[in-house]
């Protein structure tokens, strides 16, 4: 358990119908949030930027477990490779085989997305914030 992280992307609507997406990395031991990163076009380049910013390569785990999204392109191949992960990959339209981190975004659109109009990039992150370490603390 202590060598496998989960990550997903989910969006978040903002007040000019604009859409910017969210990308979570979530520990299965603990069940805690690593990093997250909000864009608003996801592309492999830019998820791999974001796990190069969750692990240094001392540190990263063993497994990574993600869906089939194309955000999860060859350069985001390259780069878990670099640091020696194995991808763990979800067959298709199968959230339950990512069920920690599906819970997560769960509790974050319930105790703080849901309740808030999101008008920026810089918006969601305080928010995300503020929910990830009220998670982590219970």
């Amino acid at each position: 358990m202590g060598q496998i992280v989960a990550t997903d992307f989910f969006p978040v609507p903002t007040v000019r119908l604009g859409v910017l997406f969210v990308y979570i990395v979530l520990e299965h031991q603990r069940r805690r949030a690593l990093h997250f990163g909000v864009t608003e076009h996801p592309t492999a380049e830019w998820t791999a930027q974001q796990v190069t910013e969750a692990f240094s390569e001392s540190d990263a785990p063993r497994y990574v477990l993600h869906d089939r999204d194309g955000s999860y392109g060859n350069e985001f191949r390259s780069r878990t490779q670099s640091f020696g992960m194995n991808e763990v990959i979800t067959a298709a339209r199968s959230p339950c085989q990512n069920a920690f981190v599906e819970r997560l975004i769960g509790s974050i659109r319930r105790e703080r997305l849901d309740h808030v109009v999101v008008l920026n990039k810089r918006h969601p992150r305080t928010h995300l914030a503020l929910i990830v370490t009220k998670i982590a603390s219970q």
